[in-house]
């Protein structure tokens, strides 16, 4: 059977992705990466330099980075040509949402039922076409491009078997796609349950049984190699990836509100999200602990809060289905309304391209579908299950992207039916019941499932300014980062008249301030952050860091230890607050500190250094020593610490040794002119004075105002000149 239509589709949803990437390549998220797209990019770049294996556990689903990186290996880095690509693959979703739609809705034997079924086809296909998140996510660096593709591509192979269910190539072929789908959405492997249900529903099991396990083989042959894979990196067994636990945990715990929240407050990035789930569990814990025994920690948490508060978690539950059902796409990094300042297909399409219309429409297409549910029971079910495995973590957009597609058929089953339900609906008032298919009763209980889904999903239950100006900070966070502070202050400003109370925003800004020389201003945004959000850790860290450039040291000491409380296993935090109490004159205390620091990075040479010279300076020379020759088997090239150790093996009088760390100190730094004058004390007092000499001469060339190498100068001067007169 032909079906013209579907090339139509295709090139309309081509071309209206293709004018949106025209568009946003003007806006200042084209090129700068945010959140996970930066670590996908990243990843692929490795993964295109040759690091196909990587070294951990996949933490998160690598379909997409793995796609990325033969994009780049074969046409090289072009953000440009991913979004084109992208575009071609979103298109390419829609026609195969089209075909599955007439093949799911085709009624037997065929007679005005199949005219209804192209209707439904071609409504699915235009409507996702046209829908304004879809057009948003293709245009992403990000995976939800292939989950609508393989969930798509599944439906239409789950479509054919409905008419075919012998053809055991269909059945690997679906196999297959669950498993690319699994890839990128790990949730989707629910789906592969209700599959395999439906696969062996039927009289003949044995003939049920091999088409099982024709799709088992296909899920196999694509998610074995990562199980594998993750076997030889990681010794133990992921399927997948490793991060089950934290996000379980996310979304259910005494302070989840059904949306994504951070283990530890302002830090959702993804490079932070695996190293804080391992740092607080292994904390908790007191031991080191592998990828699952991470997942397994928060895992075991978000039961205990469950068991221990059944009530609290039924009502976030709630909350998560009216989220997962709400108008407003709960963003993750980037806010489709920040788009669609630059994006004409996403400001028209954000008016009714939404879930405020999907869903209503969807909810009456189940109810005037649900007379054929013995032929597409399978979209009933897959619905359901994958919402349910949405509310078990937490709402995003991205994460209920794939309802999508399955909402998209039921809303066109509804609209390719109006003419029937308006007809019904009128018989009501005109006392007759319709020939139509349902009755006026049917109609009426229809408008009322049509009246109250439009209502609920609706609802107001999230801001959009907020959202905005969330996607200004994350902007801003990389802008930064690409060392453009001036750009990034813009950003937070503007982030900031967005969402006033928006403390992330506050907490950045006065990083950004304080990089550019404006420590005052800096100290001030810190503490409208902390006035909004008193307990957020990094904003106390980063005042405590100000108030140090201010010589405030007790002051520092106080927020350094507020922060702590947060992240009690921060080396950066105890190493700073170390800083602050030697500052004040607390040497014990600021050892104590750098010895928590050193127990929590005993790979950080900066605080080996740093408790070096504090045992240092009261007297603990032996335990210095250890400290700084730790120190330098870290981080060999560190002047400061060459330059430390040197000192103090010169005060101990261990010459030699103190001039072999001044050389290395100069091998890596050949302008200090301290390290020169320290060698030079060092040679001379071995009574090598022409040598200190010339070391002295060379620190006043770098430092011509330096008094120390003056004094020093003018005393082996007047020593070489005493031994000559002799």
């Amino acid at each position: 059977m032909k079906r013209p239509y579907a090339p139509g589709i295709f090139l309309l949803a081509l071309t209206v992705r293709l004018i949106h990437v025209w568009q946003i390549r003007r806006s200042p998220f084209f090129d700068v990466l945010l959140g996970d797209a930066h670590g996908y990019d990243e990843w692929a770049r490795r993964i295109a330099g040759g690091e196909w294996m990587g070294r951990d556990v996949f933490y998160q689903a690598p379909l997409y980075p793995y796609f990325l990186g033969v994009i780049y290996a074969t046409i090289g880095h072009s953000l440009l040509a991913v979004r084109v690509i992208q575009a071609v693959i979103g298109a390419g979703s829609c026609a195969l949402l089209a075909l599955a739609g007439e093949r799911f809705f085709r009624a037997s034997p065929p007679n005005t039922e199949r005219s209804r079924s192209k209707s439904v086809g071609l409504i699915a296909g235009i409507g996702l076409a046209i829908y304004a998140p879809a057009i948003f996510f293709d245009g992403l660096l990000q995976k939800s491009v292939l989950d609508l593709f393989f969930l798509s591509l599944s439906l239409w192979l789950m479509s054919r078997l409905l008419d075919d269910r012998a053809d055991r190539r269909l059945w690997l072929a679906l196999g297959a796609a669950m498993g690319a789908l699994s890839l990128t959405r790990e949730n989707a492997l629910v789906f592969v349950g209700v599959i395999l249900a439906w696969c062996l529903i039927g009289s003949n099991v044995s003939v049920r049984l091999r088409h099982a396990a024709a799709l088992v083989l296909g899920l196999a042959i694509v998610l074995l190699p990562v199980a594998i894979r993750n076997y030889a990196v990681g010794g133990g067994f992921y399927l997948t990836t490793s991060q089950f636990g934290p996000n379980f945990f996310i979304g259910n715990n005494p302070n989840a509100d059904g949306t994504y929240m951070s283990l530890r407050f302002g830090r959702g990035a993804p490079e932070y999200e695996r190293q804080d789930a391992t740092e607080l569990a292994e904390h908790a814990t007191g031991r080191t602990l592998t990828p699952s025994e991470v997942s397994t920690y928060w895992t075991d948490r978000a039961l205990d809060f469950i068991t221990a508060h059944p009530g609290q978690w039924l009502t976030l539950v709630g909350r998560k289905l009216a989220l997962l059902l709400n108008a407003t796409e709960m963003l993750d990094t980037e806010s489709q309304e920040s788009y669609a300042e630059w994006s004409w297909p996403l400001k028209l399409g954000g008016w009714f391209g939404h879930f405020g219309v999907l869903v209503p429409l969807a909810a009456l297409g189940m109810l005037l579908s649900w007379r054929e549910r013995r032929r597409i029971g399978l979209l009933y079910a897959l619905t359901a299950i994958y919402a349910v495995s949405v509310l078990m973590f937490y709402v995003f957009a991205r994460y209920r992207l794939p309802l999508v597609a399955l909402f998209m058929l039921f809303a066109a089953a509804a609209l390719s039916q109006t003419t029937v339900f308006a007809t019904s609906f009128g018989g009501v008032f005109s006392q007759r019941d319709g020939r139509s298919g349902i009755s006026a009763s049917s109609a009426v209980s229809a408008l009322i499932v049509l009246i109250v889904a439009a209502v609920l999903s609706n609802w107001p239950l999230l801001s959009k300014p907020l959202m905005m100006a969330i996607t200004e900070t994350n902007l801003a966070v990389e802008l930064q980062a690409e060392g453009r502070p001036r750009d990034a202050v813009t950003h937070y400003q503007r982030a900031i008249a967005m969402q006033p109370d928006y403390a992330p925003a506050y907490n950045n800004l006065g990083v950004a301030q304080r990089a550019s020389g404006e420590v005052d201003n800096a100290i001030a945004s810190y503490r409208q952050a902390m006035a909004i959000r008193p307990e957020y850790p990094d904003a106390h860290y980063n005042l405590a860091n100000a108030l140090l450039d201010k010589n405030k040291a007790e002051e520092a000491a106080e927020h350094f230890r507020i922060a702590l409380k947060s992240i009690p296993d921060s080396a950066g935090v105890s190493n700073n607050l170390g800083i602050a109490l030697a500052a004040e004159g607390k040497v014990a205390d600021a050892i104590g500190a750098f010895q928590s620091a050193v127990a929590s990075d005993p790979g950080s040479a900066t605080a080996h250094r740093n408790l070096a010279d504090a045992l240092s300076s009261v007297g603990r020379q032996a335990e210095s020593f250890l400290e700084f020759q730790r120190a330098i088997q870290i981080d060999p090239n560190d002047a400061a610490t060459h330059y430390n150790f040197g000192s103090t093996l010169l005060e101990a009088g261990r010459l030699d040794e103190a001039i072999a760390e001044f050389r290395a100190t100069l091998r890596i730094s050949p302008d200090s002119a301290e390290a020169h004058n320290n060698l030079g004390i060092g040679l001379g007092s071995k009574g090598d004075l022409d040598a200190a000499i010339a070391e002295f001469q060379r620190a006043l060339a770098l430092k011509p105002g330096f008094q120390d190498a003056q004094r020093n100068l003018a005393v082996a001067q007047s020593q070489r000149g005493q031994g000559q007169r002799r």
